[in-house]
């Protein structure tokens, strides 16, 4: 398994003035992802600043404070998964793994309870 990206990710029921924050601080917006579905509901703000660091801003109204974990993209989602869990994290949605087609991705919390959203981007051939 290899890591792909490590960055921070914030999660907050209100994101707007934390994507201030961080664009008064240099970080642009590079890309927005919205899941609505009974596993994930959220809107996801990636950004990056002239220094190539990145920081990921999630919109989520089911949270009810601001949190901070690690994103953390990798080439094998089992092999990490398994890495993790062995480790004894636990997936916050039991045994669910949200799958859109083009990326799979947990929530995975570990024992002190320090989260890492663990996803790995699918990419097609061809």
């Amino acid at each position: 398994m290899k890591i792909t990206s490590f960055n921070t990710l914030i999660i907050t029921p209100k994101a707007d003035e934390t994507i201030a924050l961080f664009e008064a601080l240099g970080f642009e917006r590079k890309h927005t992802t919205e899941s609505d579905t009974d596993v994930t509901a959220y809107t996801s703000v990636r950004m990056k600043n002239a220094d190539g660091f990145h920081v990921d801003i999630t919109e989520n109204a089911r949270v009810p404070q601001t949190m901070t974990a690690i994103r953390m993209n990798v080439d094998n989602f089992d092999e990490a998964y398994e890495l993790l869990k062995a480790r004894g994290f636990v997936n916050t949605k039991g045994d669910t793994i949200a799958d859109n087609g083009s990326s799979r991705a947990a929530m995975m919390m570990s024992p002190s309870g320090f989260g890492i959203s663990l996803i790995q981007h699918i990419r097609k051939e061809g």
